[in-house]
Formats: structure tokens, C-alpha cells, sequence
């Protein structure tokens, strides 16, 4: 049975957890209590209920989504809390929140092709949350990408990515054939008829907003990124990936010349040792806690990154510098198993793709698994300096509220589908 695999895979999951609270736990506190491990077995007991909500209502489903999310969400409050124990207790309530949205999608949801009557609403509703951002946006770092409210800072866009992938699924679902239609040649690549190219112009003019008016690359690459992931997936045409590519390159450049943020991100990311105390010095700083990590680590709660007094040297440590933080504690090793879980999630989310009976699933688990690799690529190029720095988080790992509570609607996606397509296989 699938939940009888997904047990075993839960079990080294949830002894990590145990001992990974214990050891943060007793690097901070210098002691081994019930207290420490008390936080590991709240865990344990979390995502052991998320494993029975499964065997009932979703028993058919994937049985390495759920242990591997588990694990990243376990890894990301346990180097939070080795920040900051109040933010790791603030990351844990939306925890729940995420796990709780996770929990009704499931049980209330059942299957997803309910979603596709209602995608120009859902489409409509994430261009305004994305517009709001702009409007009443929070500027942080010279990115506008929070909405203060009622004492709490909300990412609007990372449930617009939800929502506009649903749209995208749908849309691309009904106009494939059009869309795959071919009536002209450039270098020898099919090309669509100019007519249809009106959701590549459409996609790429809404990220160009993105970068333009919210001076954020990440996320303007995430959203254009992952439609040509969706659109090859339906389409098959080598053209709209090769088109966007070229249409995104000069909106990059349009960014660069005009927005002074763009215009800084990209300098130092050329070469940030010039301003390594001033703008330059968090991916200074990022570079030498990875270097410092070797090829095992300092220890989990032993890495340079924190000053005695509990303030941490490279700004935004918990969020967009958590990389850094895992590479220094985990070393090279640790770092590596981070990004093969990475892996494994999106090369779950694709063979739940290719195992789906209908275009519009089939389309979304694509588009929920290409927006989960995307992420993961942009936001650790930019610590490791292999792109330039941007603020958009790690799933499942990074500080933030609205960015796991998002992922887990993803993740109760992907199990829906995957429940659906298994049980039809074993008619």
C-alpha cells in the first residue's frame, strides 16, 4: 500500500527531527532536557496526524510528497529557531495554518478538475493580489513585495503563483491544439501563428510589471519561468521557450538600465567585493559561511553567522540567507542533501504529471512542480552568487508565513492528483 510506503519513508524523517531539535536545542540552551525534545515530538506528532489524514482520505495518493516536505519543513524551524526561538514559534503557528489549508484541500477538494470551471475567477483574483502589492506594497530592500496588515507582513504574490498556475493550467488545457498549431518556420523551428503568440506577449508583459514596478527579478523570472514550462508541456513547440527567453532577456536589460535596484543586485553580483561592507557585503558574507562550512560543517548551532548576543551577521539570515546558514552547520554534505530533496520533490511532482489521465491535471502537477524547481534554482543561484540576489524564499525552509502556507496548497494539490491517477490504475 501507498501509505504503508510512506510510513517507512516517515520513519527517518521523524528520527532526524528528534535529533535535530535536540542538538539546536542544546547548542543554544548548553543543556539535554525533556525540553529539548519535546519540540521534535511535537513535530513527530504533527505530520504523523497529516500521514493518517492521508490513509483516509487520500490512501491512493504519492507516498514521498508528504515525508520529504515534512523534512524540509523540520530542517527550515530547527535553523530558524537556532536564529531567533521567537520567529522559529511565529514559523511554527503558520505551520499550522499551511498544514490546516493542507488538511481541507484534501478532505473537501477530493479532485482538482473542479478547479477548471473556475479559472479566469481564480486567474482574475491573483492579477489583484499581485496589483495590490504594488499599490499598497511595503518596500523591503528595494523590493515591493509585502502588505502590511493588522501587525502581520503577508507575501501576496506567492499565493498569486498558486492561483495564476490553475489559470495557466486551464487556459493552456482548452487552446493546446491552437497553440501547437504551426504556420511558419524561423531557422528551422516551428513557429505558431502570430495570433496565438498572445499569451506569451500577455505572460511576459505582466512580469515585465513585476520587475519593472515591484524591482524584483525573482519573482517576475518565477511567474514568466514557470508559463514556458507549462506551455512547452502543452504545446510540445520548442518556439515559445526559445520567443519568452529572448522577450525576458530584454526586459532584463530594460530593468537594468532604468531601475537603480536591478542596476545594483546585477553589479554586485558581477563583482560585490568593491562594496563587500556596504551593498555588496550579505552575499560577501553568504560566500564566506559556505566556504567556512567545509565539507561536514561546524555543527548544527555552531556556525560562525551569530555574534554572541544573539544578532546575526548577514541580514535576512532566516529568509533568504537560510541556504548559507544549512551550508556552514551541515557543510557541503548537508548542503547536497538539501537540494537532492529539492530534486526529489520536483521529480515527484513531474512523474505525477506524466501519470495524470487528463490535460488540465496533467498541466497543473507541471506547472506546481516547475514553480517549486524554479523557485529553489532562483533563490539558492543567488546565495551561492551563480545569478543575481533575490528575495523570494526557500520553500518549505525559508521564514515566512505566506510562502509555507502556499506551499502546503501546493503539496495538497499534487496529492490530490496523484490520488486520483493512482486509484484510476488500479481499476
Amino acid at each position: 500500500m501507498q501509505r504503508n510506503r510512506e510510513l517507512v519513508n516517515f520513519l527517518p524523517v521523524l528520527l532526524l527531527m528528534v535529533i535535530g531539535f535536540a542538538s539546536v536545542y542544546a547548542a543554544r540552551s548548553e543543556q539535554i532536557d525533556a525540553s529539548s525534545l519535546s519540540y521534535g515530538l511535537f513535530f513527530v506528532a504533527l505530520f504523523v496526524g497529516a500521514h493518517l489524514l492521508l490513509r483516509l482520505a487520500a490512501p491512493h495518493s504519492d507516498p514521498y510528497l508528504l515525508p520529504l516536505a515534512a523534512l524540509l519543513s523540520a530542517l527550515g524551524i530547527m535553523m530558524i529557531y537556532r536564529i531567533d526561538p521567537e520567529l522559529a514559534a511565529a514559523q511554527t503557528t503558520w505551520l499550522l495554518v499551511g498544514l490546516g489549508l493542507f488538511a481541507a484541500i484534501v478532505i473537501f477538494l477530493r479532485d482538482v478538475r473542479k478547479l477548471d470551471d473556475y479559472i479566469y475567477l481564480l486567474g482574475v483574483l491573483g492579477i489583484l493580489l499581485l496589483v495590490l502589492t504594488i499599490i499598497v506594497g511595503d518596500e523591503v530592500n528595494g523590493a515591493r513585495l509585502w502588505i502590511r496588515f493588522a501587525g502581520m507582513s503577508i507575501q501576496p504574490g506567492e499565493f498569486a503563483k498558486v492561483l495564476i498556475i490553475i489559470f495557466l493550467a486551464g487556459y493552456l488545457n482548452s487552446k493546446r491544439e491552437l497553440l501547437s498549431t504551426t504556420t511558419w518556420h524561423l531557422a528551422g523551428i516551428p513557429m505558431p501563428a502570430l495570433k496565438h503568440l498572445g499569451p506569451l506577449v500577455t505572460m511576459w508583459g505582466l512580469s515585465l510589471a513585476l520587475l519593472l514596478l515591484m524591482n524584483d527579478f525573482g519573482t517576475s523570472l518565477l511567474f514568466f519561468g514557470t508559463f514556458l514550462a507549462m506551455t512547452y508541456a502543452a504545446t510540445g513547440r520548442l518556439a515559445y521557450p526559445i520567443i519568452g527567453g529572448a522577450l525576458f532577456s530584454g526586459g532584463a536589460i530594460l530593468a537594468y538600465m532604468t531601475r537603480t535596484t536591478v542596476h545594483t543586485r546585477v553589479d554586485i553580483w558581477l563583482n560585490p567585493w568593491p562594496e563587500a561592507s556596504g551593498s555588496g557585503y550579505q552575499i560577501v558574507q553568504s560566500i564566506f559561511a559556505i566556504s567556512d562550512g567545509g565539507l561536514f560543517g561546524a555543527g548544527l548551532g555552531k556556525g560562525y553567522l551569530l555574534f554572541q548576543s544573539g544578532e546575526t551577521i548577514i541580514p535576512a539570515l532566516h529568509t533568504d540567507f537560510i541556504f548559507s546558514a544549512i551550508a556552514e552547520e551541515l557543510g557541503l554534505v548537508g548542503a547536497t542533501a538539501l537540494i537532492i530533496i529539492y530534486l526529489l520533490l520536483s521529480y515527484r511532482g513531474f512523474k505525477i504529471a506524466i501519470a495524470s489521465d487528463d490535460g488540465f491535471s496533467k498541466l497543473l502537477a507541471v506547472g506546481l512542480a516547475a514553480g517549486l524547481a524554479l523557485q529553489t534554482f532562483v533563490i539558492l543561484g543567488g546565495v551561492i552568487k551563480l545569478i543575481p540576489l533575490t528575495g523570494i524564499t526557500l520553500p518549505f525552509v525559508s521564514y515566512g508565513g505566506s510562502s509555507i502556507v502556499a506551499n502546503y496548497a501546493s503539496l495538497a494539490l499534487l496529492i490530490i492528483i496523484s490520488n486520483r491517477s493512482n486509484a484510476g490504475a488500479r481499476r
